[in-house]
């Protein structure tokens, strides 16, 4: 998931640049890009869910976890969970290519999703699988958090540290749910606000975008015993020299 969020938040800062510089960039340019961002966007929340069936083998089945989670097993998953997040951009991607002319793809837009994938029927399949991706992951989060929960209740400090590590994925998930419902207001604020068009989608890219991958790190490495021993010695350096 760090591989993914690292590649997501690259190119998605990356286009905000270059559109800001340019304001307009060719079409087979920008869609080279949007799928990329659009397919590491659908893979985090993905990510989430298999983080937490792991966690919840782990603590619900400990016996069986290391026949289970296996590393080759693994890998599976990940090519199964980058596989559904590249079928939503993929669609779009073969669709266009079969309405559009060529000369569009020569053209020059803004670039955004709506303005390359254009055809009116796209939003609907995209709310259809929005909604399908959204609801497996709540379903799965929600199910490993209750199991791990009960399972804490018999006073294992790994369960209860599972069961914490579970609840940070729905708190991290919700976050990332932000991607699927920002849409609708984003358009009421541009209706309303239209001069300030460029102004709304910086203050959206940051609060959706930027913020749910600046924190994830930050969150899991405090959690960490080591990271927070060498955190703390630096600060307590750091703040012993610029008192001397």
């Amino acid at each position: 998931m760090v591989i993914n969020d690292a590649v997501q938040l690259t190119v998605t800062v990356m286009l905000f640049v270059v559109s800001y510089v340019f304001f307009k960039i060719n079409v087979a340019f920008c869609s080279f890009f949007i799928l990329i961002a659009i397919f590491t966007t659908m893979n985090t929340p993905l990510s989430l869910a298999g983080m937490a069936i792991e966690r919840y083998v782990a603590i619900c089945n400990p016996l069986q976890h290391s026949q289970i989670c296996t590393v080759h097993r693994t890998r599976i998953l990940i090519a199964v969970i980058w596989a559904a997040g590249a079928v939503p951009s993929l669609t779009d991607l073969f669709i266009t290519l079969a309405i559009k002319p060529v000369n569009f793809f020569h053209s020059s837009v803004f670039c955004l999703r709506d303005t390359v994938f254009t055809a009116p029927f796209l939003s609907y399949k995209r709310h259809a699988f929005d909604g399908i991706y959204f609801s497996f992951v709540c379903l799965t989060v929600i199910y490993t958090y209750l199991k791990v929960l009960f399972a804490a209740k018999a006073a294992n400090n790994d369960a209860a540290k599972a069961c914490n590590t579970i609840l940070l994925h729905g708190v991290q998930l919700l976050m990332c749910m932000l991607t699927y419902g920002i849409q609708p207001v984003q358009s009421a604020l541009v209706m309303i606000f239209l001069s300030h068009y460029v102004n709304i989608m910086y203050v959206v890219y940051l609060l959706v975008y930027i913020l749910p991958r600046f924190l994830s790190p930050i969150i899991y490495g405090i959690r960490d015993q080591k990271f927070r021993k060498y955190l703390k010695r630096y600060f307590v350096c750091k703040g012993q020299a610029q008192v001397a």
